[in-house]
């Protein structure tokens, strides 16, 4: 019997072999350089697609293609009946990316969760300085202010303690910041003095392992041959870094890739007409947005914010950049959102109303300002530069003279964040399916304080709303809050919501087993080239 056991490992071990040498590489045409590897030092997809969704697990996911919660790192858990308590039981075995610059002695535990966490929570953590930036999402999300305390009950069972209840609490421990990290390589970085190597040498737990980067121009992975949900079909994931949506489309018909994201509406026709090609199209959680810096003249008067507003024509914004792949948006939720203020009317284009309006701020002749934009297209938004030249012709009519200056997509994101802009045009996704997602990072007082919320609004009022909302499970009182915040918002316009896009990706047809979501991440788990 032993005999034949020994037999067929071995031909079991061969076949493997013989699949993995069949193996074709996947190579990804992707829109922008990520901002690192380590994802709750960042908030951009780019990065969210090169890390959380490759390199690393949280302990709880959403399904492929969908937002409905599934276990991750955690086989279970439960939450305690006045909600503060959230009790996690770890799968066993599971093991961390094995480097060359790290060879793990033990598989994941309580450990690493509680280190993934603490170092995001406690600026005097040994973890918190691998991110001089700060960990936007937490910040943001005020969860130091939240979470009372992260226990390890055993090897196995950590229990997160709350001060007050969070209703999207459950959905935010599956968003990117949530990864989970190696505290034991963290602890022997720290000890060597460059903890900061976290970011720029990643192990996770997920199911490809980060080989190497070449700024500017590609990333590379190797399939987890120990990845705890099963080796993947592609033995090799290439992002090769193609920010031009033009360049991509070109370089996935000529075979130079055979995946690309956020393809240019201009070049959608003649891609569905190639019978190589497979186009995914479909609507997302996301908004594109223009945000003023309300902490500069002459943004920091809402009636500049509301005339600009009159004066921009996002139906020509929508046919001209998103040609019809977009409609017109005027809240900060996108409409299939739950919670969207229905009732809301939005701004329409009045030249004389904005005219008026800036006249009452002491602006009657207009003014001169700069919107910053990013090099490329994303998900949001696939020609920045193009929406802001719309918008600044837009502005033109009622004497406001706008300088568009075009940035690479972290140095945008790196000042925008430090408040040097007057104008940018960004984008935003849902990372969880819940309003307070967008209202939250985007708007908040604590966003604005931090960074993230490149408006840099904070008004009491709409602040004590999301907080009157985030403690509550009733879902009736939590939409009605976020309908009076939407109000608020529409008054004060700190952003000037532009449009809803549709979000496509286009592949090979030889590329199986892919499925969108409508968070605009992109993951290959699970997908295989024929």
């Amino acid at each position: 019997m032993k005999t034949q056991q020994k037999r067929i490992g071995i031909w079991t071990a061969l076949v493997l072999t013989a699949l993995t040498a069949q193996a074709k590489p996947l190579v990804f045409c992707s829109e922008a350089e990520p901002e690192g590897f380590d994802y709750a030092m960042f908030t951009a997809s780019s990065t969210y697609n090169a890390a959380s969704a490759t390199i690393y697990n949280r302990l709880v996911e959403f399904e492929t293609g969908g937002t409905r919660l599934v276990p991750g790192l955690a086989e279970s858990w439960t939450v305690s009946p006045d909600g503060l308590q959230y009790t996690f039981k770890l799968r066993r075995g599971i093991k961390f990316h094995s480097t060359d610059w790290f060879k793990p002695t033990r598989t994941l535990n309580a450990d690493d969760v509680l280190y993934s966490f603490r170092r995001q929570l406690d600026p005097k953590h040994p973890g918190a300085r691998a991110s001089p930036q700060g960990w936007p999402y937490a910040e943001s999300m005020s969860m130091a202010a939240l979470v009372a305390s992260i226990d390890k009950l055993d090897d196995l069972t950590v229990r997160f303690t709350l001060k007050s209840p969070e209703a999207p609490f459950l959905s935010n421990l599956a968003m990117g910041f949530a990864n989970i990290v190696s505290a034991e390589y963290a602890g022997q970085l720290e000890a060597a003095g460059q903890p900061g190597r976290i970011n720029t040498q990643p192990i996770g737990t997920g199911p490809f392992i980060f080989k190497r980067y070449e700024k500017g121009a590609q990333i590379r992975y190797e399939a987890n041959p120990d990845y705890w949900r099963g080796r993947q079909p592609i033995e090799k994931l290439i992002f090769a870094i193609t920010p031009d949506p033009a360049v991509r489309a070109q370089k996935l018909k000529a075979g130079e890739c055979n995946f690309i994201s956020y393809p240019k509406p201009a070049d959608m026709v003649e891609l569905k007409r190639d019978p190589r090609l497979h186009v995914d199209t479909q609507s997302s959680l996301s908004v594109a947005y223009l945000a003023f810096n309300t902490e500069r003249k002459p943004f920091t008067d809402k009636r500049v914010r509301q005339a600009l507003a009159l004066a921009t024509d996002k139906e020509a914004i929508s046919r001209s950049v998103f040609e019809g792949y977009a409609k017109p948006a005027h809240l900060p939720l996108p409409s299939q959102m739950w919670s969207y203020a229905k009732s809301i009317q939005p701004y329409r284009p009045d030249l004389a109303r904005a005219k008026k309006l800036l006249a009452e701020a002491g602006y009657p002749q207009g003014f001169q300002t700069r919107i910053w934009v990013r090099i490329g297209g994303g998900g949001a938004n696939p020609n920045s530069r193009l929406t802001a030249e719309l918008i600044q012709a837009d502005w033109a009519k009622i004497g406001v003279k706008a300088e568009v200056v075009a940035l690479e997509w972290a140095e945008l994101l790196r000042r925008t964040k430090a408040g040097e802009h007057e104008v940018t045009i960004n984008g935003w996704a849902s990372d969880n399916g819940d309003p307070d997602n967008f209202l939250t990072p985007n708007l908040s007082c604590v966003a604005a304080r931090n960074g993230e919320n490149r408006a840099r609004w904070c008004n009491p009022k709409f602040d004590a709303l999301l907080n009157q909302a985030r403690v509550s499970n009733d879902t009736a009182l939590r939409s009605k809050l976020y309908q009076q915040a939407q109000a608020i918002f529409i008054e004060e316009m700190p952003w000037i919501t532009l449009v809803e896009p549709l979000v496509s990706v286009v592949y090979s047809k030889n590329v199986v087993g892919f499925k969108q979501n409508p968070f605009l991440n992109i993951g290959f788990s699970g997908v295989a080239v024929k």
